[in-house]
């Protein structure tokens, strides 16, 4: 149901639909799941991977994911909708050198205009190195993926790079972060930034860390956010010279990035709180939040927030879980759009934590004029047992302040997995809404579920998804607002 970014395979679930309301004249009644039109040879989504989704307007969308055919190959799948109709599939063009099997994973798309976007992610070569690639659509046509440049340190064999996430402020201008295997340590983990400029992808840039890194950092780059040409912020963790996870944050300012900065962590911070961050949202070039977990001195796992305000990074704030919460929650933040802030100091945002039966929960919780409030629980639907281990909610999007829909999962009556949406009206969360699959389905499986989802100021939204098709077959769904 859910694959935690840039670590194992985990269940993911989010989405769901039939929840009437009006925002805005917006509606937010959600019609019922479509599936997704795969490419000819192709059999299943290899684990229901369907993570990408950017929307430049309402209806018009591009996702990303991958697929299997029938040699066993994983190869890039790209989708795109235009004035709320999906066309035929594309399987993106591997670079020269590709493996046969080039066990494509794109993990991120970003898109400036309708059609104009770039999506990223890691592909094997033939000598079995995993190697970053960047692809651009222009005017509607997606590119073949070249392969990145990495820095001159970085190893030339035995290479693991990836970029984990893409931001594109105007078509033709975007960035992206990951990591790759620097040459002389021989180890995981040294950060970089490729950038694309007038159309133009140049080499990656290593991405100068804190002065207190390890020599061996193991950086982790989750997501990044550009809320203009030349200024994005990106975040994260490393290791520092102590072997403690430190929550990371890069920022670029006027084009230049300065060296990344740890985050300085809650009063409550354990000193060895092995923090991260794992979602970013900006509203402007210099009004950012992020949010990660830490644990605390009695080494329970904490949720926190971290904002930007006039390019400063301030201290970490506790995030209070719902009423009810186990005194270790486990919070637990997915690491794609789980956060959206659509002014400065608005912000909504969810993942996941543990109550005091033992019962893993999703939650939301929204800033304020600049201030957290505690987290609370979605109402589920009748029947559901609990959030579960491998639910929770994971992509949030917001129309205007107070007025979002976020996805989650819940465990049913039965014991299946099933998704939902909950939408928030002026401020006040609504129960949430069982989605009804395609064909029939009546679970999401381990590994289904919603991953993206979009709204906008009017107009629909747009989410992407997958479902268990079979014991062993996966298929993608989309599905919209009226």
């Amino acid at each position: 149901m859910k694959h935690l970014r840039h670590i194992a395979v985990v269940t993911l679930a989010v989405l769901a639909l039939g929840l009437q309301g009006d925002v805005a004249g917006a509606s937010t009644t959600w019609q019922s799941a479509r599936v997704v039109h795969l490419p000819s040879g192709a059999t299943s989504l290899p684990s229901g991977y369907l993570p990408a989704l950017s929307c430049a307007s309402a209806g018009n969308c591009s996702a990303g994911g991958a697929f299997s055919d029938t040699k066993g190959r994983v190869e890039g799948l790209l989708l795109r909708e235009v004035h709320g109709v999906w066309r035929a599939p594309v399987t993106l063009v591997t670079p020269a050198g590709a493996a046969a099997d080039p066990q494509v994973t794109i993990t991120s798309i970003s898109c400036a205009t309708a059609t104009s976007c770039g999506v990223v992610g890691s592909y094997q070569d033939r000598h079995g190195n995993s190697e970053s690639f960047v692809a651009s659509e222009v005017r509607g046509t997606w590119t073949r993926a070249r392969q990145v440049v990495l820095p001159a340190n970085a190893a030339r064999s035995n290479q693991y790079s990836s970029l984990h996430s893409v931001s594109c402020a105007s078509t033709g201008n975007c960035s992206a972060v990951g990591t790759y295997v620097d040459l002389a340590k021989g180890g995981p983990g040294e950060a970089m930034v490729v950038t694309q400029v007038r159309g133009t992808w140049r080499r990656a840039s290593e991405l100068r860390l804190p002065p207190s890194a390890n020599l061996n950092p193991f950086v982790n780059i989750e997501q990044i956010d550009c809320a203009h040409v030349g200024y994005c912020s990106a975040v994260g963790s490393f290791t520092d010279a102590n072997s403690v996870e430190q929550g990371l944050v890069f920022d670029q300012v006027a084009g230049t990035w300065s060296a990344g900065a740890a985050v300085a962590l809650p009063g409550d911070a354990s000193a060895y709180a092995g923090a991260s961050l794992s979602e970013i949202g900006c509203s402007g070039v210099d009004s950012c939040a992020a949010l990660g977990t830490y644990r605390d001195q009695a080494g329970h796992l904490e949720g926190m927030s971290v904002t930007q305000s006039g390019g400063s990074w301030g201290r970490g704030v506790r995030l209070v879980m719902p009423a009810g919460a186990a005194a270790n929650p486990h919070v637990t933040f997915y690491g794609y759009d789980g956060i959206s802030c659509p002014s400065t100091s608005d912000c909504s945002a969810g993942g996941q934590y543990l109550d005091t039966s033992g019962a893993y929960q999703g939650f939301v919780v929204s800033e304020v004029a600049g201030v957290w409030t505690p987290a609370a629980a979605p109402v589920l639907p009748i029947g559901a047992q609990q959030g579960g281990q491998y639910g929770g909610v994971v992509s949030v999007s917001c129309r205007s302040a107070g007025n979002c829909s976020a996805g989650g999962a819940y465990v049913d009556a039965s014991g299946n997995y099933q998704a939902l949406i909950v939408n928030e009206v002026a401020n006040v969360w609504q129960t949430g809404q069982k989605v009804l699959l395609p064909g029939g389905a009546t679970t999401i499986g381990v590994d289904g579920g919603v991953y993206g989802l979009v709204c906008h100021a009017s107009g629909p939204c747009t989410a992407i998804g997958s479902f268990e098709k079979n014991p062993t077959t996966y298929q993608g769904f989309t599905v919209t607002t009226r």
